[in-house]
């Protein structure tokens, strides 16, 4: 991998700045490295790698909620029960198949096409769930019925493919089944929490003898970029979707979408 210090930090500020948005921050790591002229394992890795510090973001984000689970945990409360149950419900889809589908998940990381077709489709789809998801009847995580959350986790195995958007399979997901939009976007932050974590971690163990100390310490640089940049995003992102929808999201998918699929034709 032979990332400069400019390629790590603008990197890392990419992964900060789409990790939530439902807009495929894989995706557009893809999109920039090809820009870029990165096209190995390692630079796979390190484009997943460094979307752990994007998930601490979350941890530190939402600190306090974090804090009541485990307190509540600890005196058996319902509510936080609930939620555990949920989060382990919605990673459990994804844990199995990135154990079962890690080697083609890595070959699609090599695929920028991919990517270009992924985030028009996808852009279209919300489009359709925004116009067509029924009246939300579920308001919070711990609300939310384990065979709702267990669907979510399956919809986020839909996000393997390169440029769908982890986030964004996840929260049309659970609109699907009746999840307010705020809801839907805490949940899948947090449910990125183990699914992010886990895949950093098998692909670092995975390729632990071929990963050298500049190769880790450009994971470390566009970690702690990713983090700032992505605690900045975070709460900000629940307010926008709030008031106003994920069709501007949508859209800029499609624009992006097509731009990179002409580019990529015609070169």
């Amino acid at each position: 991998m032979d990332h400069s210090l400019f390629d790590i930090i603008l990197l890392g500020i990419v992964e900060g700045l789409t990790e939530f948005l439902p807009v495929s921050s894989t995706g557009h790591l893809i999109l920039a490295g090809e820009l870029l002229g990165f096209k190995s394992e390692a630079n796979a890795t390190f484009e997943i790698a460094i979307q752990s510090g994007a998930i601490l973001a979350v941890v530190v984000a939402y600190w306090r909620r974090f804090l009541d689970v485990i307190i509540g945990l600890g005196s058996m409360q319902a509510g936080p029960l609930a939620f555990l149950r949920n989060i382990l419900l919605g990673f459990v889809p994804a844990g199995i198949a990135g154990v079962l589908f890690l080697k083609a998940f890595e070959a699609m990381l090599l695929s920028p096409m991919t990517v270009a077709v992924a985030l028009i489709v996808g852009g279209i789809a919300i489009l359709w769930i925004e116009k067509n998801a029924m009246a939300p009847s579920v308001h919070s995580i711990e609300a939310t019925p384990a065979r709702s959350a267990l669907l979510v986790g399956v919809g986020q195995c839909v996000a393997m493919i390169p440029g769908v958007s982890r986030s964004g399979a996840t929260i049309m997901s659970a609109m699907l089944l009746g999840i307010d939009r705020k809801t839907a976007a805490e949940f899948s932050f947090f449910l990125a929490v183990p699914t992010i974590m886990g895949a950093t971690v098998l692909l670092l163990w995975k390729n632990r003898d071929s990963l050298d100390t500049s190769q880790l310490s450009a994971i470390g640089i566009g970690f702690a970029v990713s983090f700032v940049v992505a605690l900045a995003v975070v709460k900000g992102f629940v307010a926008i979707v709030s008031r106003f929808g994920f069709a501007p999201f949508a859209w800029y998918r499609i624009i992006v979408g097509g731009a990179a699929a002409v580019w990529l034709l015609a070169r």
